[in-house]
């Protein structure tokens, strides 16, 4: 069996019981994004033809990513580098707000080389976004910051 590219997308999703527009100030809001994802820190606003940058503990140096689409409180598309420097990956996150203030956030990832580190990678990121998630849950719910230490 031969494995592609297109056999390592995947998406992870979570409910959140708060309206598609807070959650996706979330996301796009870098104050709001460094509160529970990027603890590094987060520039610039996700808005279409943004570069914006950010910065975690658990990885050196900081990313570009360049936003595609924002659809406020529908969904949000961004390219960002493949840490191995295999080329970009495009992330997709979509608000899908399926009763009044309950929302579904799926967060999909495509672009993976199939290669053992790509393998690695997509699994790692499968992770990752699986962990935000439920961190901006917790973060938006509580006012609790999970990530804090959580990686160095």
């Amino acid at each position: 069996m031969t494995i592609t590219a297109a056999d390592m997308d995947f998406t992870v999703f979570c409910i959140f019981d708060l309206p598609a527009a807070r959650v996706f100030e979330a996301v796009a809001d870098p104050d709001q994004l460094s509160q529970h994802f990027t603890m590094g820190g987060a520039k610039g606003r996700m808005q279409a033809g943004a570069t914006v940058t950010w910065e975690f503990a658990d990885f050196p140096g900081a990313f570009d990513v360049s936003v595609i689409e924002s659809v406020p409180a529908e969904r949000l598309v961004f390219d960002w580098p493949d840490h191995h420097g295999d080329g970009t990956n495009r992330v997709t996150f979509t608000f899908d707000e399926f009763a009044p203030g309950r929302t579904r956030v799926e967060v999909s990832e495509t672009g993976w080389q199939p290669t053992p580190e790509g393998l690695q990678s997509a699994y790692g990121n499968v992770m990752g976004w699986t962990y935000m998630l439920a961190a901006m849950r917790v973060w938006l719910d509580h006012g609790i910051a999970t990530r804090l230490g959580m990686f160095r």
